[in-house]
């Protein structure tokens, strides 16, 4: 039996376990100078935590396999930090976690990732996001994450198309943009 559930501070450990475990995808994949081991410190990860970042998890037989962060900012909610155990990937668990927190989430969602994840933007694009246009998703960077350039020059943004109106396309989210560049 599963069930997805909000974590709390007794989940620290293990959240840090399989967010170190599941970023082993990108190593060799993304930019060697955004490569470290571990790929999150524990003291990054309580500094998202402290940011606002909120993570669920996928727990089957009393053990999590997955997790993914939810953070509400400004006017949107990101979908940050999101892992499986390595030898549960393709299980479904992501989906489903994706699917949990776009039901919680306010407005629009919006989700980085790393260019080069190929698989991750495909299992994003699979559930309904699209990826955004460079000066889009280079301005919704710059209003929503505070990451540094280099990591900014090889991210890429997805957001739910479905969440934007009409209305809100006009002007959503950076002034000057007509679309949302998908």
């Amino acid at each position: 039996m599963h069930r997805i559930r909000k974590c709390n501070e007794s989940d620290f450990e293990v959240i840090w376990q399989i967010i170190n475990d599941g970023a082993q995808a990108y190593k060799g994949i993304i930019p060697e100078d955004r490569w470290k081991e571990p790929y999150m410190s524990r003291d990054e990860l309580r500094r998202e935590m402290r940011d606002g970042v909120e993570f669920w998890g996928f727990e089957e037989h009393g053990a999590l396999d997955g997790v993914m962060g939810i953070q509400p900012v400004k006017d949107v909610t990101l979908i940050r930090h999101a892992y499986v155990r390595t030898q549960r990937q393709r299980a479904g668990i992501g989906a489903r976690l994706l699917a949990h927190l776009h039901s919680l989430a306010s407005g629009p969602v919006l989700i980085g990732t790393w260019t080069d994840a190929s698989w991750a933007i495909h299992f994003y694009e699979k559930h309904g996001f699209r990826v955004v246009g460079r000066e889009q998703k280079n301005a919704l960077l710059r209003r929503y994450w505070t990451v540094p350039d280099a990591q900014a020059a090889a991210s890429v943004v997805l957001v739910d198309h479905d969440a934007i109106s009409k209305s809100q396309r006009k002007t959503w989210p950076a002034d000057g943009d007509t679309e949302c560049g998908v």
